[in-house]
């Protein structure tokens, strides 16, 4: 028969494993429910500049990073941002692989329905991005040529919701990453990119007097941070921080030094 002291060993190392297994989890998933997390994992597509991409030292930067930044330290959370395949990030989301999307992501009704959003953070539209040289002036003229635009994207989106516009062009071509479809632009494979207006701010504010938006827009959207369905802490604590960089004024300021003028959606 074991003896009683034994048997109060054994019993303090059983509740000591069962606490150890019940502490893990992601980064975001704590025993305690209601404390912060130690870290937020944000994903992204590292080529999508200005809101997040590789400098030429490999350092992730851009406007989203900027963002985090502000708010990370608002909240008194780390946030870490993780390079994801942009086609498959539902997918990275819900496996618990990121805790969050951060990283220019439009707010539609389809995506409503997978993930979770914060509130809006940024204004933004779908738009054609033209050679500056080139003689289409409007998307009327657009009808018979190669239009490009990124997979996952909402420009993509817009398309598949509109057979009729999609089947006007000669084709609808997407590329993983809209460098690709820049790429093909600038080399005349492809007459036209869909891409969203602050990637093309950026690009025409790099490359001066290279490229030109055509008038009008494909459709009209606003930027948020996705989390997994049913989040709700997460979606609170970054609302809060969100609230404080917008309220004081250093949104503005971040959205100035990365697109010369104030994008930020306002309450």
């Amino acid at each position: 028969m074991m003896n009683w002291k034994k048997a109060v060993a054994l019993g303090i190392v059983a509740v000591g494993a069962v606490s150890l297994f019940t502490g893990c989890g992601n980064s975001t998933n704590n025993s305690n429910s209601s404390s912060k997390p130690n870290k937020i994992v944000a994903g992204l597509d590292d080529t999508f500049a200005p809101m997040g991409y590789r400098d030429d030292n490999g350092q992730i930067i851009g406007f989203d990073v900027d963002m985090a930044r502000a708010i990370g330290k608002e909240i008194g959370v780390e946030i870490e941002f993780k390079p994801i395949d942009w086609g498959s990030k539902e997918t990275e989301l819900s496996s618990g692989r990121i805790d969050c999307i951060w990283n220019g992501l439009s707010m539609t009704p389809e995506r409503k329905e997978k993930m979770d959003f914060t509130n809006p953070y940024m204004n933004n539209d779908q738009v054609y991005v033209v050679l500056n040289d080139s003689s289409y002036q409007s998307a009327e003229d657009l009808k018979g040529k190669n239009v490009c635009g990124q997979e996952g994207s909402t420009g993509e989106a817009a398309m598949n919701a509109n057979e009729e516009l999609k089947n006007s062009f000669a084709q609808f071509k997407t590329y993983p990453e809209f460098t690709s479809c820049y790429m093909d632009l600038d080399a005349g494979r492809m007459d036209a990119v869909v891409v969203d207006s602050v990637m093309a701010d950026y690009y025409m504010t790099k490359v001066p007097n290279k490229y030109r938006v055509l008038p009008g827009n494909v459709a009209r959207e606003q930027f948020g941070v996705a989390v997994k369905k049913g989040n709700e802490e997460l979606v609170k604590l970054l609302n809060d921080g969100m609230k404080k960089v917008i309220d004081s004024g250093e949104a503005s300021q971040i959205s100035n030094k990365w697109f010369k003028r104030d994008a930020i959606a306002k309450a």
